[in-house]
């Protein structure tokens, strides 16, 4: 019998919520023009929210001006499931106490409080720590054309205020591929002359000499530098072929802690324990086990942990004592079987 990959069961499961929860059956387009079963119609994308918080998550896109994914119509959507996942912090001094006692169960007791959440994290434009200023993405704005955390937990440590950064994937298969590495136009950004040159062994300058990203006013890899470990782990840039979204993060952490306004800045990654493609999409760079180790491969002030969906999941579903959590744990075993 043939196995089915961690993706194809997802779409499965989700079609069959759909079909199940969802009045609206209509058919809906990708860009190719093939209709797929596991896409809502754009029209109703909301649909696929939890409705315990729903409004209140158009309500935050509209205010802040967020630009949600532009695939937030499909159920296999990772925007989605962070949402659904995530959004009652901010909704909830419950779930904020949860997640509170979630983080010192990781980080330890010197987490004293989550004090608020925000999502495609941005510092407000003009800030010397905005993506545009310290990461030189000039043209980039929340959800859209810029290093924009799914999740940023703001919270107070024994030591002063912190900041959490994360980086939610679901049916994802790595961090993708560094976008510098194109041969192909890219309106007024220089073409790559040779993107093979970012498959060379690490060495004391992090990449920066070689790294086309430079040629677009990018500071990545200019505010990063490599550890021992990092020097001697890695076979070509991390970026280059699986890493590119965790290491802007990496680099927008480590810019934010360098800034000295916070105790403490981390970089984190939540992800789902069954997708091993996106677990091991580092392994040819020579990072056997991102989830424990990317942190490892720079020294800084950046902190870094990863965790699952299902250890934040279990562990309300462990801990939780009113009727909201309950109506929570309810849908998201329904909708994603956590």
């Amino acid at each position: 019998m043939k196995k089915v990959n961690f993706t194809n069961r997802v779409e499965q499961q989700q079609i069959g919520w759909k079909l199940k929860y969802v009045n609206d059956q209509r058919s809906q387009t990708w860009n190719n023009g093939k209709v797929y079963a596991h896409l809502l119609p754009k029209d109703i994308w909301d649909q696929g929210l939890w409705e315990g918080v729903r409004q209140e998550v158009l309500d935050y896109i509209r205010d802040e001006r967020i630009q949600p994914h532009p695939m937030k119509h499909s159920l296999k959507s990772s925007w989605t499931l962070c949402i659904n996942l995530y959004f009652i912090i901010k909704k909830s001094a419950h779930f904020q106490e949860l997640m509170l006692q979630f983080l010192k169960s990781r980080l330890g007791n010197g987490i004293l409080s989550v004090d608020d959440v925000n999502f495609e994290f941005a510092l407000p434009y003009g800030d010397e720590l905005n993506q545009s200023l310290l990461l030189g993405e000039k043209e980039g704005g929340r959800g859209v054309g810029q290093t924009s955390p799914d999740v940023a937990l703001s919270i107070m440590t024994d030591s002063g205020p912190g900041l959490i950064l994360i980086e939610c994937k679901y049916t994802e298969k790595s961090f993708y591929r560094c976008s510098a590495r194109s041969t192909s136009e890219r309106g007024d950004k220089l073409v790559n002359p040779d993107p093979q040159r970012c498959m060379q062994k690490a060495d004391l300058t992090c990449y920066r000499d070689i790294c086309h990203q430079k040629e677009w006013g990018r500071q990545y890899l200019n505010i990063l530098e490599l550890s021992a470990y990092g020097i001697k782990t890695l076979n070509n840039c991390p970026a280059a072929t699986s890493g590119y979204q965790l290491l802007r993060q990496q680099a927008l952490a480590e810019g934010i802690a360098r800034s000295g306004r916070y105790a403490h800045v981390y970089n984190s990654v939540a992800y789902d324990q069954n997708n091993t493609d996106l677990i091991n999409c580092l392994n040819k760079t020579g990072l056997k086990d991102w989830t424990k180790n990317w942190g490892r491969i720079f020294s800084g002030n950046a902190e870094y942990f990863s965790f699952t969906h299902q250890e934040w999941v279990s562990f309300v579903r462990d801990n939780h004592v009113n009727g909201l959590s309950k109506k929570w744990l309810t849908y998201i075993h329904g909708r994603y079987q956590y």
